[in-house]
């Protein structure tokens, strides 16, 4: 599980040396990540919430102060297994799948408020945490809470980015997910915690319901344990 302290500029620093390594995709630099979050944090309006859309390990570990988490729905997106994963829960010779939004249909997912006092520090870490590689696009959407619509920020799929992997099949996703593993746990772990996640708050998707019974009968032939 990742932390608020897994995110500091030396921490980063350290990360991108690992993952250069690896021979993953060059590291954003510090000035680099700034100057995005500048120019999106430029849309949102100081003294107010700030909210975060999360539809993989931000829905079950954000990793930065919130006050409120909802489940939530953004139209315009869904998510898909498409960024190549070498590092944190995969390696080079054993690359696994990291989840992304991509344009089309709907995604539910967690909403984490955060506190105007706040915004600025997590919003921070947030950069720290889910834009090292330039992998993704901060994109503001609006997210349906049921009771009320709010705007918010999530993370959509860079596909420019080298890591991009928008041609597998089903079955190939499944094989990764269900084989790769890295220093920070194994991938299927990352797929079965987001499974539950959504379970708990009562929402699905047919996506992940698909891969996760793929992944999950793979696992069940190989005697692979969970």
């Amino acid at each position: 599980m990742l932390a608020r302290k897994d995110f500091t500029p030396e921490r980063v620093a350290a990360y991108a040396q690992l993952a250069a390594q690896f021979g993953d995709a060059k590291f954003l630099s510090e000035e680099e990540r700034e100057a995005s979050r500048a120019k999106v944090m430029a849309e949102h309006v100081p003294g107010t919430d700030l909210w975060v859309f999360g539809y993989g390990s931000l829905m079950w570990n954000p990793a930065i102060h919130v006050d409120e988490s909802l489940p939530g729905r953004v139209e315009g997106f869904r998510r898909s297994f498409c960024m190549r994963l070498m590092f944190g829960r995969g390696m080079p010779d054993n690359p696994g799948l990291m989840l992304c939004l991509v344009p089309g249909g709907e995604c539910w997912g967690i909403a984490h408020r955060v506190a105007p006092d706040h915004v600025e520090s997590e919003s921070r870490i947030l950069w720290m945490r889910e834009m090292l590689s330039g992998a993704y696009v901060p994109t503001w959407v609006d997210i349906d809470l049921g009771a009320k619509r709010v705007r918010g920020v999530t993370f959509v799929m860079n596909t420019s980015h080298p890591r991009y992997l928008p041609g597998l099949d089903l079955g190939e996703k499944a094989r990764r997910i269900a084989k790769a593993e890295g220093h920070l746990g194994t991938n299927r772990d990352y797929l079965f915690r987001t499974a539950s996640a959504l379970a708990e708050a009562g929402v699905s998707d047919a996506y992940i319901d698909d891969i996760h019974a793929r992944v999950r009968a793979l696992i069940d032939q190989k005697g692979v344990t969970p």
